[in-house]
């Protein structure tokens, strides 16, 4: 979930991006600014941290600082996020990666412009809807499809970065890969978080290139604290830094892809590779109080759903004190109504008429906040009625402990929001 908040027209520095409520920020930087070392990652508590030209906040302290070293050289807040999610890819793979995708919001401080970048990845073309199906129809257990080809999407984010770079940056491509590749040569400290979910995965000592790289001769996952050096990420690099997204999407590293999905059970072609395009999307917007807040719109679930809650929040009036019990409250039960709604409604724009409009309509949220009682929960709550009811389905898709959030403001004043996955 990612937003960026305007308050009558303009924007607000600094506190202007807001992440999802479950991401901790590992890490914050900020010119004039000075923060204890929280480490490579994990999620201790830290001070505030105050920017005064220009602050980046990242999930880890190598990407947050790799950023701070592209503003400092007089990048735009588009290239300080290029470096910092090649750096995320490497030191937290398990959230989000350049096999992944992402959704960035896009501030420009001169036009007064607000972007959405759609850089989610694509089903390759021969999936179907029976795709994670039995032959009875019934939905496939997750964890027996989730480590196959059949669950690997075209990767995205390469390809939107660049669309991004090409709009907003100001350093050249290949300067935004220094950092990365440094790191990948000299190696990183695996944090705890990392080594804890190696240890919790089932999947990846079944792979003999993963088992070789994060795992110890006796199966057991290299310890927090060991330096771990990825030369062949930094080949990959290399190759993207020199040649564009066109190496990953085409050629020799295309190809390694699509031989790895099929001999996993995957049906990716390499034509899927080659046609990917990220998109260019109107953000979507509502206003909250005195302010005007816009988000990332489908296939992203996040906006809508951020825009929902506040919208019930404000009509429900809870105290002032946001983290009073009644107002806590109230907050929740907005939450279960949104993602009620969230998991009937909100799909991919390219394939659904998602009734955006009808979601954030005032009598329809008007309606919806009257369902909030002051003293007890609801409970399970219910999609709400809409005339496109009958045409969707609840959604049953596992809500799972990953992806990344960044959230950077350069010294002219654009900002990037961008959320990364895998």
């Amino acid at each position: 979930m990612i937003a960026a908040i305007f308050s009558k027209g303009s924007f607000v520095r600094g506190a202007a991006l807001f992440v999802s409520g479950w991401l901790a920020v590992a890490a914050a930087w900020a010119l004039d600014a000075h923060t204890t070392d929280p480490g490579p990652a994990g999620w201790p508590p830290h001070p505030a941290a105050v920017g005064s030209r220009w602050m980046a906040v990242t999930a880890n302290k190598y990407a947050t600082d790799t950023a701070a070293e592209i503003l400092a050289m007089g990048g735009s807040a588009v290239d300080a996020a290029i470096a910092a999610q090649l750096v995320l890819g490497l030191v937290e793979p398990q959230s989000s990666g350049i096999g992944g995708g992402a959704f960035l919001l896009h501030w420009d401080a001169a036009k007064k412009k607000l972007i959405a970048f759609d850089g989610r990845e694509t089903a390759p073309a021969a999936a179907r809807a029976e795709r994670f199906s039995s032959s009875d129809g019934m939905p496939l257990p997750f964890q027996d499809v989730v480590a196959t080809g059949k669950a690997v999407g075209v990767p995205g984010v390469v390809a939107m970065l660049a669309q991004a770079h090409g709009k907003y940056g100001y350093l050249r491509w290949e300067q935004l890969f220094a950092p990365a590749l440094r790191l990948a040569d000299n190696g990183f400290v695996i944090s705890p978080r990392l080594h804890g979910l190696l240890q919790a995965d089932k999947h990846l000592r079944d792979k003999p290139v993963a088992r070789a790289f994060f795992f110890n001769a006796d199966g057991e996952p290299k310890p927090a604290g060991e330096v771990l050096r990825n030369p062949e990420y930094a080949k990959t690099l290399q190759a993207i830094a020199a040649e564009g997204p066109r190496a990953l999407y085409r050629g020799p590293l295309a190809a390694r892809i699509v031989a790895t999905v099929r001999e996993n059970g995957g049906d990716m072609v390499e034509t899927d590779l080659a046609h990917y395009r990220p998109r260019e999307r109107e953000a979507v917007c509502n206003r909250y109080r005195a302010w005007n807040v816009c988000s990332m719109p489908p296939p992203s679930s996040g906006g809508i759903t951020l825009l929902q809650i506040l919208g019930m929040v404000e009509r429900a009036k809870p105290p002032a004190a946001p983290l009073d019990v009644d107002a806590v409250h109230v907050f929740s039960e907005a939450g279960r109504l949104a993602f009620a709604d969230r998991a009937r409604y909100l799909a991919d724009p390219d394939f659904v008429a998602v009734p955006q409009a009808a979601l954030l309509a005032p009598d329809y949220l008007d309606r919806r906040a009257r369902l909030i009682k002051p003293d007890e929960s609801m409970g399970k709550a219910e999609a709400g009625d809409l005339p496109q009811r009958q045409a969707f389905a609840d959604d049953g898709s596992p809500e799972l402990p990953s992806t990344s959030h960044l959230s950077i403001v350069d010294a002219e004043g654009n900002a990037v929001a961008m959320t990364s996955s895998v």
